[in-house]
């Protein structure tokens, strides 16, 4: 479907078609089931999401992340479609089906590291998270496992264990999964001591902490994003996750990857992991990886990934053919289209962008990023970094949106915006959504 790709607002946002619709999502829907923005999607192409009130929205959020070479992209939808009319499902472990098989050799050869690798595939981050965990815990024989301040790794019971923000993700849900342990991680903006000490301390309170009070010989693994995503995209002290794969390697404990997120050049490799000199033995992907339809993976280690007896890992849909077939054409479009240069270009011409609204707002503390993962931490005052009020934050989130435009928040203190275009976008577009963030931004100051 071909939309222009253009901003274009003809209705106040939300309109009376939107809002129309979100009266009956009232009735049917739990609160809890949360909405960012209040529109409704009518269809979408590119970068360009259309509501139903015919509005033209830039989309600087993707689903989350999810749409790195964009809406509807026509060999996706391609890919998907003509998988449909051969085969929409019979359960991988039924009968096994050729996208599977062959997006699991595409994975095992774009995964780092020069050992054999295996996949096997879920349908949601969260899933990925757990599964990696279970191949963990099974192949040393250990139950522990050790995850980070500010971290995110999905909505169900061990995943919500492992991520760190209680409300709302957590907020009266537990009893949590047990042989969950936290430590801190090396947040160069929000260290007390100063970013230049961040990984070397964070790496000797690891130490001391994985010794004293787990035991290195009770470590399954150690997962990490190596952005973490909804935690504020916080990109760790240089250092800081190569030392904690050493301590990894050291004592024999796996060093999981969390790349839902970050992953399928999102921060201008296929994983982000690739730019900290650390190997990892398993890492996940979703999000991006299907291109909009459902899908995770996790692709490690061969010895790891056959250490779990047969029938232990697996799930009625993961790897579901059709969004297989989708995810070979997602990867084939990075490759084909050198998605990967295009988002460490793009990456500096936003970074660049938003470094000079940071001299000119205040309210701009941090800008960080790496390729199109990019963000700005919003202070009320830059010397004490106390974090900027939601309320404040939710105005510049509104404002956008009411001009076309949508952007995310994120961070442990929600006071972080988050950008994801697709990698795909018209440079013209992301100039003009910038723009419209930088007038937000200011009329919010």
């Amino acid at each position: 479907m071909d939309i222009p790709q253009e901003r274009k607002v003809v209705t106040e946002i939300p309109g009376p078609k939107s809002r129309e619709w979100f009266e009956r999502r009232k009735a049917a829907v739990p609160q809890a089931v949360f909405n960012i923005h209040p529109i409704v999607t009518a269809r979408a192409s590119g970068a360009i999401i259309e509501d139903v009130d015919g509005n033209r929205l830039i989309d600087f959020a993707t689903g989350i992340s999810v749409l790195n070479v964009g809406h509807t992209p026509p060999e996706v939808v391609r890919a998907a479609q003509e998988q449909l009319e051969r085969d929409t499902h019979t359960c991988f472990h039924v009968t096994a089906n050729e996208p599977y098989i062959e997006l699991a050799e595409r994975l095992n050869a774009l995964a780092p590291g020069d050992f054999e690798k295996k996949t096997m595939f879920a349908n949601s981050g969260a899933e990925a998270v757990e599964n990696a965990v279970k191949i963990a815990r099974k192949f040393t024989g250990r139950q522990a496992i050790v995850t980070f301040d500010h971290a995110f790794h999905g909505r169900t019971l061990l995943a919500m264990s492992l991520t760190a923000k209680s409300m709302p993700y957590k907020q009266g849900m537990g009893p949590f999964a047990p042989e969950i342990y936290r430590l801190p991680f090396a947040y160069p903006y929000r260290w007390p001591t100063g970013p230049e000490n961040a990984a070397r301390e964070a790496l000797a309170y690891a130490r001391d902490e994985m010794h004293k009070v787990i035991g290195e010989e009770n470590i399954a693994a150690v997962i990490v994003e190596p952005v973490q995503g909804e935690g504020g995209f916080v990109f760790p002290a240089p250092g800081f996750l190569k030392g904690l794969a050493e301590i990894c390697a050291e004592h024999g404990i796996l060093f999981i990857a969390d790349e839902i997120q970050s992953g399928m050049g999102r921060a201008g490799r296929w994983f982000a992991i690739e730019d900290e000199d650390v190997v990892p033995d398993l890492i996940t992907s979703a999000k991006s990886l299907g291109g909009g339809l459902p899908i995770s993976a996790v692709t490690g280690r061969a010895d790891a990934m056959d250490s779990v007896h047969v029938g232990g890992l697996g799930g009625t849909y993961g790897g579901n053919p059709v969004a297989a077939a989708a995810s070979l054409a997602v990867l084939d479009q990075i490759e084909r289209e050198n998605l990967l240069e295009r988002s460490r270009t793009l990456g500096d011409r936003v970074l660049s962008r938003l470094h000079e609204m940071q001299e000119r707002h205040p309210v701009i503390g941090d800008v960080r990023g790496r390729a199109m993962m990019t963000a700005m931490e919003l202070v009320k005052d830059r010397q004490s970094k106390e974090p900027l009020d939601a309320e404040s934050g939710n105005a510049i989130v509104r404002t956008c949106l009411e001009n076309g435009v949508v952007i995310l928040k994120a961070g442990t203190y929600d006071n972080v915006i988050r950008l994801l275009p697709p990698l795909t976008i018209e440079e013209s577009l992301l100039d003009e959504g910038l723009n419209v963030l930088d007038e937000a931004i200011g009329s919010v100051g």
